[in-house]
């Protein structure tokens, strides 16, 4: 399957808001095959060479629903600034089993693949998060304990198997209030 800016489902189709299915285990080709389409259009898209060729957006993370299919796939890699891989993850059925009553932000707000016009404001989410899930990579299961910017990931990619995108979350009389108590990440 391609996988690029023209393919990936904007916010403007029925389809984005579509609630997923779980994922049969062990995986079928097919479902291996997409997620790990899923995850080289990640990796690449942060690569600007590959991604002006290809037609990528830069981004972090990608769900399955945003290519069309209903099922709880998503893809994530979060690199430093050298390109170098902090994390990466190719998680079926992932959940949060736990989430921290302590909320956090990023002070420049949120995008997404789907959403093609600007949306201002801070997405408030748990700052830290625990997930289950199974992970592609290590054909095993895992819990992944996050905190920060991987937690505010993990969390805006499994908003999309419920069909909520992040826009959803923002305070829309006070786009940028500051919840008190609430940690702000640069």
């Amino acid at each position: 399957m391609l996988i690029n800016n023209d393919t990936i489902i904007k916010d403007n189709d029925p389809l984005i808001r579509k609630k997923s299915a779980d994922v049969v285990l062990p995986l079928n080709e097919e479902d291996r095959t997409l997620l790990m389409e899923m995850l080289k259009y990640v990796d690449e898209s942060t690569i600007p060479e590959i991604a002006e060729k290809e037609n990528l957006r830069p981004a972090v993370g990608i769900s399955a629903i945003q290519v069309g299919v209903p099922k709880k796939m998503t893809a994530i890699i979060i690199k430093d600034e050298e390109g170098k891989k902090e994390c990466e993850y190719a998680l079926v059925n992932p959940k949060i089993i736990s989430n921290s009553v302590e909320k956090a932000c990023l002070s420049s707000g949120e995008g997404c693949l789907s959403v093609v016009e600007e949306h201002e404001g801070l997405v408030y989410r748990s700052a830290r998060v625990k997930v289950k899930a199974y992970d592609a990579l290590k054909n095993e299961e895992i819990i992944i304990k996050a905190d920060g910017y991987l937690a505010i990931v993990l969390q805006h990619e499994l908003d999309h198997f419920k069909g909520i995108l992040f826009y959803d979350h923002i305070n829309t009389k006070d786009p940028y209030h500051q919840e008190a108590g609430s940690l702000i990440i640069d």
